[in-house]
């Protein structure tokens, strides 16, 4: 059997689209040999090896309105847009219980993309623990230029993985797994533009890191070229595309409530009309 697996894009609260269709295949015994996020892609995909259906969307409702969650205040005590501590250490072990055990036990391997602020080279990283130093791995893949201080962790000083390799399928495919599920978090047709905000990035990152700064001018032409190459390999049949069905109307740091459910309940209804379609890419998933 072709080993499996799952690839999940970014894009900050976008991904609760992910989630939604991730918590319809957990329901339903669906599993992977590997699973691999970049940014929130790996913040929320962390839970698929953990099983936790619903959690995704309970913490982000219960807690993004907490002052230290995310936003301002945290980037102006921090210097990071997303709360360190109480995002990636407070959270999952105090208010909202990640079940380690379980994630430890499941055989599914899990891998988060950062990027290198010293190469501005994709990372790579296999967690088989979600410890605090797993979590911070978590957090060095979804930490965003300006609004985030680098992530010192494993020899390396990390930010957001997305700047590196948007979508990982080839790199997923390159160590094994043939077969893959991704999830995107815009809709097919999509094309990204340069960021406007770049100027700003250049002035503000060339000094120190002028390899973040050179891996962001990039960006846009990286993520196009893998828009083609994933349209590629789904004409090829090994790969499976999941996309929004329109422009998901949520920012990347979003924070009302509504939008976050109605985000999250248009992947259950994508999961729930693709679920026949994936058990037959699959093959006969394992039922757990």
């Amino acid at each position: 059997m072709p080993r499996t697996g799952l690839v999940l894009e970014g894009g900050g609260m976008r991904a609760l689209f992910s989630a939604g269709v991730m918590d319809v295949m957990l329901e339903n015994g669906i599993t992977f040999d590997g699973v691999i996020g970049v940014s929130a892609g790996a913040s929320f995909g962390c839970n698929y090896k953990s099983r936790q259906a619903g959690r995704v969307l309970r913490y982000n409702l219960n807690y993004v309105d907490h002052p230290d969650y995310m936003g301002v205040r945290p980037l102006l005590k921090t210097g990071n847009i997303i709360g360190a501590e109480f995002a990636y250490h407070t959270l999952p072990t105090q208010l909202d219980l990640f079940d380690d055990a379980t994630y430890e036990a499941n055989p599914t391997a899990f891998y988060v993309v950062c990027l290198d602020v010293e190469t501005g080279k994709p990372i790579y990283k296999r967690l088989d623990k979600c410890d605090r130093e797993g979590r911070e791995w978590i957090r060095a893949s979804g930490s965003m230029p300006v609004v985030s201080v680098p992530v010192q962790v494993g020899g390396y000083k990390l930010l957001d993985g997305a700047m590196g390799d948007n979508i990982p399928l080839e790199y997923f495919q390159s160590i094994g797994y043939e077969r893959n599920v991704v999830i995107l978090t815009q809709p097919r047709g999509f094309q990204k533009t340069p960021s406007k905000a770049f100027p700003l990035i250049k002035m503000l990152l060339k000094r120190k890191y002028p390899k973040v700064v050179e891996a962001m001018q990039r960006r846009h032409v990286l993520y196009n070229e893998q828009l083609r190459y994933l349209e590629e390999q789904e004409q090829m049949g090994q790969t499976l595309l999941i996309y929004p069905p329109e422009k998901l109307n949520i920012s990347r740091i979003e924070t009302n409530k509504q939008k976050l459910q109605d985000t999250y309940d248009k992947g259950r209804e994508m999961g729930l009309k693709l679920l026949p379609t994936i058990r037959d890419f699959l093959g006969s998933p394992r039922i757990i």
